[in-house]
Order: structure tokens, then sequence, then C-alpha cells
């Protein structure tokens, strides 16, 4: 009984802060549910790609999506929503793998149907995308081609490092740093565009 009233609060809780989002673009309960769910989020994409830059990148993803999409999303449970899409996330990104040797779960199919309006703002997406790539611009040259090619081209760590002349870990350290610049980005782009919508 005790441990229902607790997770029947942290939903209140949540739904609290999000209708601020979607009412009021409030940056500070954005922040809030980013801080509460990042490691969740990363932990799951993470437990099925066992790849530590692309269950960051789909992450950072799902939050801007997340954001872009606040006035029009219907969110019930906070916490099973950004599962749910976690899930999908990973489910494009095992197709696109196109590992046979990966079992793919009801869980990861059925997430696929739950999830398939995630396209419908394409173009609000890009333009969140582009102002992230916009920020990158302040990182080493090497650093924006590191990353321009992991996630433009699609290219793996050992193809860029070959391409490159460089080490793997080279490569690694630089996405990583990229990564972690964009983390940051994300913790201020709704305060940004708060600003945007008030001038």
């Amino acid at each position: 009984m005790g441990d229902n009233k607790l997770i029947d609060s942290s939903r209140l809780k949540d739904h609290a802060y999000w209708e601020k989002v979607q009412q009021k673009s409030c940056s500070q309960s954005f922040s809030f549910l980013f801080d509460r769910y990042w490691e969740t989020l990363y932990s799951t994409a993470f437990s099925y790609l066992k790849d530590r830059e692309k269950s960051e990148e789909i992450t950072h993803d799902i939050f801007l999506n997340l954001w872009q999409k606040r006035e029009t999303l219907t969110i019930q449970s906070f916490s099973a929503y950004l599962r749910a899409a976690a899930r999908y996330h990973v489910y494009k990104e095992l197709k696109k793998r196109k590992a046979s040797n990966i079992v793919y779960t009801d869980e990861l199919t059925e997430t696929e149907e739950v999830m398939t309006n995630q396209g419908e703002d394409r173009l609000i997406y890009q333009d969140a995308e582009r102002y992230v790539d916009s920020s990158l611009q302040s990182l080493p040259a090497r650093c924006q081609e590191i990353y321009f090619m992991s996630r433009k081209e699609n290219l793996t760590n050992d193809e860029i490092a070959n391409k490159l002349g460089i080490s793997k870990r080279t490569v690694e350290n630089q996405l990583t740093a990229a990564l972690r610049h964009i983390r940051i980005q994300l913790k201020v782009i709704s305060m940004l565009l708060l600003w945007w919508l008030i001038l």
C-alpha cells in the first residue's frame, strides 16, 4: 500500500511539472524532468545497444523531440511514455543495423505502434536539430568533423578512425566531448526557446 502511494505521488508530481511545460513553456520544470529521467532513458537504451555514444544520442533526441512537441503531446504516464520513446528509438536503431543475431522482444515491437507519431513534427524537430548543430561550431574543428561523420554519415567509430588516420580511442573521446556539449545545450535550449516566444 505504501509503495503504491509513493508511485501515485511521483506520477502526480511528473504530471504537474509536465503541465507547466505544456501550458507555460516552463524551462525549470523541463529541467527537473530532464534531470529526473536522463539516467533512466540512457540505461534503457544502453541495455539493448551496449553502445554508450549511441545511447546518449538517443536520449538527447528524445528530450529535444519532447520539448518541441510539448503543446500537442497527451501523456498519461510520463515515465511510461519516456520508456516507450526510448524503446522505439532503440528498435529503429536495431532495424538500421539489420542485426539478425539480435532477438527483438515483444516490448520493442509493440512500441513501434505506440510511437508512430514520432515523425509527424519532422520539420519542428529539424529546426531544433539545426540549433544543436549550430551550437557545435564552438567545438574544435576535429571534434565537429568526427561528430558529423558519426551523426550524418552514420559511420562507425572504426570507420571514422580509418578515414581520418587516428585511433579509435581518439574518436570515442571526441564523440564524448560533443555529446557532453549537446547535453549542456539541452539544459539551456528550453530557456532560449521561452525567450524567443516572449520576444
